[in-house]
């Protein structure tokens, strides 16, 4: 009886058989590859087709570190934009906080400047608030009586004329605004000299030329410098320029309205003048004093002939 099996079920060759003979294989084309190099061609071709197989093993892989590459990147960067914005909102604070320091300083050194220009001597002051009322017209600076300020001594700036002295404290005074309805300033017309009192217009922020005849010389564009004959402001300071005329045939006086060329509302730093050289006393103070002169030099006269008569 036979016990092989059928054709279908042939098995081949013994394992041990096939293992030697692919084992002797391998190290032949090992040493064939490591002396002759004849399979570099071979392994090139292989390596080719085995490539798409790599890399669709790998996928999966490529797209997990993309995927957390990507959750990195976008933390990342939002943290980068929350830090940028942050800083941007620290540089936008700081370059307003330069720009307003850059503007101070130069109206500092135009304020210095004009003090320099000046005839007479001028304290620089800074503005410290407004009043508390706000129709008053009036401001406070930094600068008193301990820094030599007197009541009654002009304010200006380097654009012009802005106010007087009216009260002073050790260490702060209050400036009343020429814009004052109280406040009245002696000008002139710089065009032709014509002579006038410019009193302030209140909320307006304008000052007016009162009791000026209707016919007076005077159009608009001209500007008004301060007169000097008060004896308080030093001549030739701006005041105003003239932005209206109101002339009335009916009315003796023409009304005219004057826009300061001083910032009377705006401006952090302005000059307290000082008082001008000794001006002549006034003919009646003059002729008051002799007066008071003469009397004792009668009366030593009068003594003088009692003598000589006994």
């Amino acid at each position: 009886m036979d016990h092989t099996p059928p054709p279908f079920f042939k098995r081949g060759p013994a394992p041990l058989v096939r293992l030697f003979f692919f084992a002797s294989l391998s190290l032949a084309l090992l040493v064939v590859d490591a002396r002759f190099r004849y399979v570099e061609g071979l392994r090139g071709w292989i390596a080719l087709a085995a490539y798409p197989l790599q890399r669709a093993a790998t996928l999966p892989i490529d797209i997990g570190a993309q995927v957390a590459e990507y959750f990195s990147t976008q933390a990342s960067l939002i943290e980068e934009n929350q830090r940028l914005r942050a800083q941007a909102l620290a540089n936008s604070a700081d370059a307003q906080r330069y720009q307003a320091a850059q503007a101070e300083a130069e109206e500092l050194r135009r304020t210095l400047g004009t003090a320099e220009r000046l005839p007479v001597p001028a304290t620089p002051a800074e503005v410290l608030y407004l009043g508390r009322d706000p129709y008053s017209q009036k401001i406070f600076i930094d600068r008193g009586s301990a820094h030599g300020v007197q009541a009654g001594s002009p304010v200006a700036d380097e654009a012009g004329v802005i106010g007087q002295v009216t009260r002073v404290h050790p260490l702060l005074s209050e400036v009343t605004l020429l814009t004052n309805p109280d406040q009245a300033t002696p000008v002139q017309v710089a065009r032709n000299g014509l002579r006038a009192v410019a009193f302030g217009g209140g909320a307006s922020g304008m000052v007016e030329l009162r009791y000026l005849a209707a016919n007076a010389e005077i159009q608009n564009g001209d500007r008004l410098v301060t007169s000097g004959i008060d004896g308080t402001y030093p001549p030739g300071l701006s005041v105003a320029t003239v932005v209206r005329i109101e002339r009335d045939a009916e009315h003796t006086f023409a009304r005219v309205t004057a826009r300061p060329t001083a910032g009377v509302d705006r401006g952090r730093y302005v000059l307290v003048l000082g008082g001008e050289a000794a001006r002549p006393p006034r003919p009646d103070e003059a002729q008051a004093k002799e007066r008071r002169g003469d009397k004792p030099r009668r009366a030593r006269v009068k003594e003088k002939s009692a003598d000589d008569s006994r």
